[in-house]
């Protein structure tokens, strides 16, 4: 692991495995780079240099004072894949805040970007239905006791940024399906079937996508890559490698278009 300086920004990052294509974890909200590292990452690392780092005020890179919003969080990623200085696009997957921020870096630079994996990924805020979760879930349970054992900021800052992304969650984002389609790299759409993204939301994303692709996972939730790991990443490594447009046998939505 390393930290680098991303405008005056102390950012965790690092990197596993040593393929020649580099795929970037972007980590969900309130979560951190290892959870992804350490559930389908470990799997990616034989035919990848897989890449990750924490965002503002999650896992090891402190806070500011000032609020969250996603396009930040974007231009923050997009300053990091210009910091990673590699020489051909990336493939980038993020999991629920991670999934907008891959997003919005392949709508502001698609240069930098070559297939993007979008899991549990809503493009408006109303796409969400809001968990049950009591208090003391969130400010005594695993995921602030993953927060607290990283965080420089310390355990006593987390009440702080949940609220701010309490906030950010109920206001952004707010994509149409029309600023969605304006993202032609090939995109995998993955859900749990009992995610906290809508059904129909997350249809909706991949209709709009010129090259999507769509796979919902059975009994699974929003913390699919937790509960499925070796699935998902075989899924995500076979979309990956795999030709573009898929080879299919009965094509009806990729159909060559009669001109």
């Amino acid at each position: 692991m390393a930290r680098i300086e991303i405008d005056g920004l102390d950012t965790w990052i690092e990197t596993r495995g040593s393929g020649e294509r580099t795929v970037v974890l972007l980590h969900g909200g309130l979560g951190y780079s290892d959870q992804l590292f350490d559930s389908i990452g470990t799997h990616f690392e034989q035919e990848f240099r897989v890449v990750g780092f924490d965002r503002r005020g999650h896992g090891y890179t402190p806070d500011t004072d000032a609020p969250f919003h996603y396009d930040d969080m974007a231009a923050h990623a997009i300053k990091v894949l210009e910091h990673l200085g590699a020489s051909s696009k990336v493939h980038v997957v993020g999991w629920s805040d991670g999934g907008i921020v891959a997003m919005l870096v392949g709508l502001h630079r698609p240069d930098l970007v070559d297939r993007l994996v979008l899991i549990g990924t809503n493009f408006h805020f109303e796409g969400i239905l809001a968990p049950e979760m009591s208090d003391e879930s969130v400010s005594a349970g695993p995921i602030f006791e993953g927060y607290a054992a990283r965080s420089p900021d310390g355990a006593d800052h987390f009440p702080v940024v949940v609220e701010k992304l309490m906030t950010v969650f109920a206001t952004e984002p707010t994509l149409t399906t029309a600023e969605v389609a304006r993202l032609g790299h090939p995109t995998l759409v993955l859900v749990g079937d009992d995610d906290v993204v809508r059904l129909d939301h997350t249809v909706a994303l991949y209709e709009a996508l010129p090259a999507g692709r769509l796979c919902v996972i059975p009994g699974a939730s929003h913390a699919v890559v937790l509960e499925h790991p070796r699935l998902v990443a075989a899924i995500i490594t076979e979309f990956l490698q795999g030709p573009e447009p898929p080879e299919t046998s009965i094509p009806i939505r990729r159909a060559p278009r009669v001109s």
